[in-house]
């Protein structure tokens, strides 16, 4: 196994909430049951990160060695690959802490409204 995805998966299961879990037989990271990120692109070198489509032109246009699109409707809508052995720990945290945030922010918005004590029903 590459030193690469040993760094990602230690990167990923630091973040607070996060578990590694496994999806379509390929290991997954999830904060709050929802996936940030994936080694199903491990057999070609690579992470997978759950990005916005702004985020993923950044950070392709930033270092497009290391990042790149997942092909097909996946990658449009942001699914974006991350070179492992090309990347140095400080871009792999960030942009796994990048995805976190996505996930951790819809997941919280998406939560449904407590009533307040004592409130009618």
């Amino acid at each position: 196994m590459s030193a690469g995805i040993e760094l990602f998966r230690r990167i990923a299961c630091a973040l607070p909430g996060a578990v590694e879990s496994a999806h379509m037989g390929h290991p997954d990271f999830r904060v709050g049951g929802r996936i940030f990120a994936t080694l199903s692109g491990e057999a070609r070198g690579c992470g997978v990160l759950k990005l916005t489509v702004e985020q993923q032109a950044a950070f392709v246009a930033e270092l497009p060695e290391v990042f790149e699109p997942v092909q097909g409707g996946w990658g449009r809508m942001g699914t974006t690959y991350i070179v492992l052995d090309r990347a140095d720990e400080e871009t792999m945290r960030g942009a796994l802490m990048t995805a976190y945030r996505n996930v951790e922010a819809k997941q919280k918005t998406s939560l449904p409204k407590r009533r307040k004590k004592g409130a009618a029903g």
